[in-house]
């Protein structure tokens, strides 16, 4: 299938943030649930060992979900942190999390744009789920610019591209919005009155999955925009996919400075 770059709602500024947080907020609980991120927690801990960097910085990290998960997950006897970020940061969210994990993950309150990323926390550059929401002139500015601070990074996102995907998206994701919504921490008001009452919610989140499915890149895309962003081969990189417990790909690329 081939990539399209149809819009998605959450990318606009004039979004507002409390229908964006309610996405944001269901996504990561659903993968959370279905554990989709699962297979990484062995890359990440492979990563770490080979780098020596207990911080993980989070690029476009939405609600936290999937790093809410990687914590629970990854070897306790791993001395990790975590630090959330996102160009529209759920805060709500963030603090909820941080509270969970005992201030394990941190968050700040301002505004990352991870295109403009000039930050001076040290750490491993993640992304989860994210990287498909930019053209691909934009990811050779993301990893060009994450070789210029020569920290390492670990982007995943789904790799399940094909129409069964989204026809799962369009019959199952309006049950899971009626099931699951009451359980999504933090409890919010507004979360109730515009997936059931008013749908909001669920209509952007659905139109926003499907066009996530156009957007997937390929490993081998990955690799070719990491290998451009990279021409003095500063960096060791791998691409591939991982299989998830209920059968679901994971695409993953990873960069790590040469010795």
């Amino acid at each position: 299938m081939k990539r399209v770059h149809l819009f998605e709602f959450e990318d606009f500024n004039w979004f507002p943030d409390f229908i964006r947080d309610g996405g944001t907020d269901f996504l990561g609980f659903v993968l959370g649930v279905i554990r989709f991120y699962e297979p990484v927690v062995e890359v990440l801990e492979n990563v770490i060992e080979k780098t020596n960097h207990n911080q993980i910085l989070d690029l476009c990290s939405g609600s936290g979900g999937p790093i809410e998960f990687i914590n629970q997950k990854i070897d306790p006897n791993i001395d990790i942190r975590f630090f959330v970020s996102d160009k529209y940061p759920n805060i709500p969210a963030y603090n909820d999390l941080k509270l969970r994990t005992k201030n394990i993950v941190s968050y700040n309150t301002q505004s990352l744009d991870v295109l403009k990323l000039n930050t001076d926390i040290i750490g491993i550059r993640t992304m989860f789920s994210a990287i498909h929401h930019f053209e691909p002139i934009e990811v050779k500015t993301i990893l060009q610019n994450i070789v210029i601070s020569g920290m390492p990074v670990c982007i995943f996102d789904s790799g399940d591209k094909h129409i069964g995907t989204i026809l799962g998206i369009l019959l199952f994701h309006p049950i899971l919005f009626f099931i699951c919504t009451p359980f999504i921490r933090p409890f919010k008001l507004s979360r109730i009155i515009f997936t059931y009452f008013i749908p909001l919610i669920p209509v952007y989140t659905i139109w926003d999955g499907v066009v996530s499915i156009l957007r997937l890149y390929k490993p081998k895309e990955l690799m070719e925009m990491a290998q451009s962003s990279d021409r003095q081969k500063l960096y060791d990189w791998k691409c591939g996919k991982l299989k998830n417990r209920i059968g679901f790909s994971v695409t993953y690329l990873i960069g790590t400075r040469n010795s």
